[in-house]
């Protein structure tokens, strides 16, 4: 749902942690043990998130039509396919003629617009005949009006202090109410909904829509019990360290996006990025998958589409998202250039255009992050190190490497007037292959220049 965050970064944090889940020995006889104690499928490694927009994917707006789609994915490249809300939707104080997918009126249900749930099972059976994994959207936090049980349970409801139904405080989301997770029967019919998708439908996994607004041992403890039927990949709509520690493998990187929609506008420098990826380091665990994007179903329908947010920074912001830290999203029609704003409570289909320019620049990415370890996600990719270049604020540089001797060397001019500098530190100095033409170069303390908005990146596997 759209949902507009506060700055959560903490200070004082614990510092941040490896992949490893047996405790080590440290100075003075204490241990130092992982934060991160949940195991990513390893099927997480190199992934790369797709967003599906069912309702506006095709005409038709099936999961047929998303199934005969998915050999374009495969040839994309990428790996987890996220479906939104797939359940049926409340009609009561519905918005729009067709609602939101985020009013739930049955968790068990699928909304009869997409087909049916031997529909559904044919897609997933489909997606993983082709080596794809489907998560799907899960809306815990609250439901439709008219869902069954706040006719049949209406004690598992927050109410206002009328004694009456209760939409989340704050925010314009009149279509639905608030369950309450204080009652112990709610958790348990929730995770029994989630668990029937992964043991009945097999699907791998969910991203938990306003995971925050729903306590943490909930999750924490549906983690475990999904763990036991099969590996699953949680994703949360949300930016706290602690859903990391049993529950999510990856949750929402904001103030990434946020830096780089203020660098994009003219607002920031290189300085917003230096912030973000000094967070990340110092008080996120290494193992937090942290998702960036620059575009999805809020940003798209709410607040603009890329181009317009980002303006000639665009492409800039695509390379920074696939080659810093972070597992990438890509959102439903943004690889083939959709010009459209969808509509989010009406029929409004995609328009494909997947001769766009965009769409190779997508795919050319993702191969560049499967190809090259140092890109992979959490603890098994590299660190984003700073490269010291005498012109820090108009021009940010990092490197990723690993013992083995792979490596990933990027540089973007972030300003909107061709920049010249030089490398003032010897780390990066070496030989490369330059991406997209596979040209070799050797990089040395030599001056370069970078137009308006220009990058590079550079790679090399000794």
């Amino acid at each position: 749902m759209k949902f507009q965050p506060f700055t959560l970064i903490a200070t004082a944090l614990l510092a941040a942690c490896t992949a490893a889940t047996t405790p080590t020995a440290a100075p003075g006889g204490l241990t130092s043990a992982p934060y991160v104690k949940l195991q990513h499928p390893d099927w997480s490694r190199d992934a790369v998130i797709y967003e599906i927009n069912v309702r506006q994917y095709s005409d038709a707006g099936t999961f047929d039509a998303v199934r005969e789609d998915l050999p374009r994915l495969k040839e994309l490249g990428v790996d987890i396919l996220w479906l939104m809300p797939i359940h049926p939707i409340g009609e009561l104080n519905r918005k729009g003629t067709l609602g939101s997918y985020y009013s739930v009126k049955d968790y068990y249900g699928i909304n009869p617009e997409f087909g049916t749930k031997a529909d559904f099972k044919r897609f997933v059976e489909t997606a993983h005949a082709q080596g794809f994994k489907v998560i799907l959207d899960w809306v815990a936090n609250h439901t439709a009006w008219d869902n069954d049980l706040a006719i049949n349970h209406p004690d598992w409801y927050e109410k206002d202090w009328k004694g009456d139904f209760r939409p989340t405080p704050w925010w314009d989301w009149s279509d639905i109410i608030d369950l309450d997770f204080s009652n112990p029967d709610v958790r348990a019919y929730m995770s029994d909904a989630m668990t029937y998708w992964v043991e009945e439908m097999n699907i791998d996994g969910f991203r938990a829509d306003v995971a925050g607004y729903v306590p943490l041992e909930f999750w924490d403890g549906l983690r475990a019990r999904l763990d036991a039927i099969k590996p699953v990949f949680m994703l949360a709509e949300w930016q706290t360290r602690d859903l990391h520690a049993h529950a999510f493998d990856a949750t929402y990187a904001w103030e990434w996006k946020e830096a780089l929609q203020n660098i994009a506008q003219g607002k920031a420098d290189t300085s917003a990025l230096y912030g973000y990826y000094s967070a990340n380091e110092s008080a996120w665990p290494k193992d937090a998958m942290r998702m960036t994007y620059t575009d999805n179903h809020d940003q798209n329908s709410w607040d603009g589409l890329p181009p317009d947010i980002y303006g000639d920074a665009y492409e800039a912001a695509i390379v920074l998202q696939f080659t810093g830290e972070g597992i990438p999203l890509i959102y439903s029609g943004q690889e083939c250039a959709n010009p459209n704003r969808l509509e989010f409570f009406e029929k409004d289909p995609i328009i494909w255009n997947c001769d766009a320019p965009l769409n190779a620049l997508f795919k050319d990415l993702v191969q560049l992050k499967t190809d090259n370890p140092v890109l992979h996600n959490g603890a098994w990719g590299a660190t984003t190190t700073k490269v010291e270049n005498s012109n820090p604020h108009k021009v940010f540089s990092f490197i990723r490497q690993n013992e083995d001797g792979n490596a990933v060397l990027v540089v973007a001019n972030v300003s909107d007037a061709a920049q010249t500098f030089r490398f003032t530190d010897p780390l990066p100095s070496g030989t490369y292959r330059v991406f997209r033409t596979d040209t070799a170069i050797t990089i040395g303390m030599e001056r370069m220049t970078l137009p308006a908005w220009g990058w590079s990146v550079y790679h090399r596997d000794e």
